[in-house]
C-alpha cells in the first residue's frame, strides 16, 4: 500500500517556483471529480467558469458569492491531498477592500478553501493586501481576465503591443509585492509569458500562455472533452468523454426500451410473502343489556 502524501500547501506550491517539476492545475466544481482528479494535481481550482460549463452562461459574470462557497465545499469533501484555490466571483472584491476579505473569508470559512484567486492588476492590489493581511493566500491572475470580458471586447490574447505587455510585466510585480502566492497567466503571447515568470518570484500558472511558465491549469471539462465544439488553440483534448457518454446514454436508453434492463441480474430476490390479515373475531360485549 501506498504511503499516504500529506496535503499540498501554499509553501509547498512556492517551493516549485523554477522546478522542473511543473505545477499542475485543473478546475472541478463538485466532489466526485474532485476526487478522481486529487492523487494526479497539486492543486485543484474552482474556477467560476463553472458559470460557462455548468450553468450554461455565455460569460462568468452571472456567478454569485453563495454559488462559489456551494461549490466549493462539495468539492473540499472530495479532496485530501491537492491544494484548493476558489475563484471570487463578479463584484465579490471590485468594490472595496473590505468586502473583498468578507468574500474571502467566506470562501475558506464556510467553503473550505486553502486559498482564494481574483482577476486584476495594479487595480486590486488594495484587495489583496487586505485579504493577506487577514491571514488568507491569494493567487493573482492577469493577461485574459474573463471577469472583464466586455471591456475587453471579447476573449482575446492579450499583451499583444509593447505598451501592454510592458503594463502585464508590471502588473505582475506589483501583484508578487503586494503578497500574491502565484499567479496564473492566461491568453498572452509564450515570450511575454516568459518574460513575466523570470521577473517575478513566484510562481506563474499558464493557460494560454506557452510551456514558459511553471505549471499549467486547464478547465477539467475542456481537456475532458465534453465540449467538442469548444477548441481553442491553447487547449489540448485528452478524452473525448462527449462520445463516451452520449454511446454509454444510448445503450442504457435501448436496454430500457426493448426490455433488457433491469434484467434478473439487477433485481432483488424474492421476499418473504406479506403476511395475510386475521379473520374478524365477533365482538363479545362484557356486559349485556340485562345486567
Amino acid at each position: 500500500m501506498a504511503a499516504k502524501q500529506n496535503p499540498i500547501t501554499v509553501l509547498d506550491i512556492l517551493a516549485r517556483k523554477g522546478s522542473a517539476e511543473r505545477l499542475v492545475m485543473v478546475t472541478a466544481y463538485d466532489a466526485t471529480f474532485a476526487a478522481l482528479f486529487d492523487p494526479m494535481v497539486d492543486a485543484v481550482l474552482v474556477g467560476d467558469s463553472l458559470g460557462m460549463v455548468v450553468q450554461g452562461h455565455k460569460t462568468t459574470l452571472p456567478v454569485t458569492l453563495e454559488q462559489m462557497v456551494y461549490h466549493t465545499a462539495a468539492v473540499s469533501r472530495g479532496l485530501s491531498r491537492a491544494h484548493l484555490v476558489a475563484d471570487l466571483p463578479f463584484m465579490s472584491y471590485q468594490v472595496s477592500a473590505e468586502e473583498a476579505l468578507v468574500a474571502a473569508g467566506k470562501l475558506v470559512k464556510e467553503g473550505g478553501a486553502h486559498a482564494v484567486k481574483l482577476e486584476g492588476g495594479a487595480c486590486v492590489v488594495p484587495q489583496i493586501q487586505k485579504i493577506v493581511g487577514a491571514g488568507i493566500p491569494v493567487m493573482g491572475h492577469i493577461g485574459l481576465t474573463p471577469q472583464s470580458v466586455h471591456q475587453m471586447g471579447g476573449f482575446r490574447v492579450q499583451g499583444l503591443k509593447p505598451d501592454a505587455a510592458r503594463l502585464l510585466v508590471e502588473d505582475a510585480r506589483k501583484l508578487a509585492a503586494a503578497g500574491c502566492y502565484a499567479l496564473v497567466l492566461e491568453s498572452i503571447p509564450r515570450d511575454l509569458a516568459y518574460d513575466i515568470t523570470t521577473a517575478v518570484q513566484i510562481p506563474t500558472i499558464g493557460i494560454g500562455a506557452g510551456p514558459n511558465c511553471d505549471g499549467q491549469v486547464l478547465v477539467s471539462y475542456d481537456l475532458l472533452g465534453l465540449n467538442p465544439q469548444f477548441k481553442p488553440k491553447f487547449l489540448k483534448q485528452y478524452a473525448n468523454l462527449h462520445d463516451i457518454i452520449q454511446a454509454a446514454v444510448a445503450a442504457f436508453a435501448d436496454d430500457v426500451k426493448a426490455g433488457i434492463f433491469p434484467s434478473e441480474a439487477h433485481s432483488f430476490g424474492v421476499g418473504p410473502k406479506p403476511l395475510q390479515p386475521a379473520e374478524p373475531q365477533p365482538c363479545t360485549p362484557l356486559y349485556s343489556c340485562g345486567d
